[in-house]
């Protein structure tokens, strides 16, 4: 059992204050975006395409993370004061929206600029699960998306008033810390899968699989509030994302397609 100190404010200078949250995120966008960057290189796009792309993709994938979250907590957070939801600094991004608002911003650049969408999409996999797993380390240290209390024998506690926790001093779940193990198996999965001749989309829906069943699986240990059939919109999704991928995954030719973007 651990009590976690760090105040999630680095530092405040006048109404600015800077979060752990924000500068982790900011790290773990970085490192997703050069690593895309990289392998998109390899399989025949441009680097600079791919960092211009990237700022839109960015900016939907932000889009979406926020406004899944505030659907999410609205009963709880929300309501009473709808400004809040506006005060993404704040922390409260749904993994689950990020990937769905960049997957659309995505198509439609794909779309734009005549590139094959499951090809830069397995460009992005790699990456993609990478930052997943760097971003993380910002909910352990400021307290966001922990699990149910706990009574061990491995729990997070808070003492900072400017954790995100629920009640202060109460052992929780460490949910992103079993998140961060996992994602950064999958990372190693994938990493050792890109070079295989796969049909354009393949290591995509390997990743939408693996990942979808460690949501699904991971949030029981989760205090997100149930929806229905007894599961909560995290894992719902979940299950909407591993049918997806089955399904696409079975009808994919078995031949890799053309070498072109």
């Amino acid at each position: 059992m651990f009590t976690i100190s760090i105040d999630p404010i680095i530092f405040t200078i006048g109404p600015f204050a800077l979060r752990w949250y924000a500068l982790i995120l900011l790290i773990a966008i970085a490192v997703g975006v050069w690593l895309t960057a990289c392998e998109a290189e390899r399989r025949g796009f441009k680097k600079d395409d791919i960092y211009e792309a990237a700022v839109w993709i960015i900016l939907g994938g932000i889009l979406g993370a926020r406004l899944v979250h505030v659907l999410d907590q609205w009963s709880n957070e929300y309501a009473a004061n709808p400004i809040r939801a506006l005060y993404i600094w704040e922390g409260g991004l749904a993994i689950w929206g990020a990937l769905i608002g960049g997957l659309i911003a995505g198509a439609l650049i794909a779309w734009r600029r005549g590139w094959r969408f499951p090809r830069l999409l397995d460009a992005a996999a790699p990456g993609l699960v990478l930052a997943q797993a760097i971003g993380r380390i910002a909910c352990v240290i400021t307290g966001d998306a922990m699990g149910k209390p706990t009574r061990g024998p491995f729990g997070f506690a808070y003492s900072s008033p400017n954790a995100l926790v629920s009640q202060l001093g109460v052992y929780y779940t460490p949910m992103p810390i079993y998140e961060l193990v996992v994602n950064l198996i999958i990372f190693s999965l994938l990493w050792n899968l890109r070079q295989n001749r796969w049909s354009d989309g393949k290591l995509f829906l390997t990743y939408l699989i693996l990942y979808s069943l460690e949501r699904f699986f991971l949030a029981f240990t989760s205090s997100y509030r149930i929806i229905a059939f007894g599961l909560t919109q995290s894992q719902i999704i979940a299950l909407f994302g591993l049918a997806v991928g089955l399904t696409l995954l079975v009808w994919m030719p078995r031949k890799p397609g053309r070498r072109t973007i």
